[in-house]
């Protein structure tokens, strides 16, 4: 390994350094957890088995979010899916007499 005299570097030399180092440790470890990954799939496979189902992992499908169902009615951007608590424009809307039904999509 080369020797670096660091009393001979500049402030800016040094920051580049720290960053090129931390950059350097962090693609280590990322290398080293893939290679562990491979190894362990390919033992799981080696068995039978594919490394989730020993694991006892699925795969999480994320929601997509719900659908509108209702419209704010002057500004048709702003939407609510009737799920959670009420804004405030639907609460007012149903103050002044309007129906919910009026002002779904």
């Amino acid at each position: 390994m080369a020797s670096i005299d660091l009393s001979s570097l500049s402030l800016s030399e040094l920051k580049q350094l720290q960053k090129d180092v931390q950059r350097a440790i962090e693609g280590f470890a990322h290398r080293k957890k893939q290679e562990a990954m491979s190894a362990l799939e390919a033992k799981a496979q080696e068995l039978g088995f594919s490394l989730s189902d020993l694991l006892g992992t699925k795969k999480v499908r994320k929601s997509s979010g719900t659908a509108p169902k209702y419209r704010h009615p002057e500004n048709p951007e702003v939407t609510w899916s009737g799920r959670g608590r009420k804004p405030g424009w639907f609460s007012a809307a149903l103050a002044a007499g309007t129906k919910p039904e009026a002002l779904g999509i």
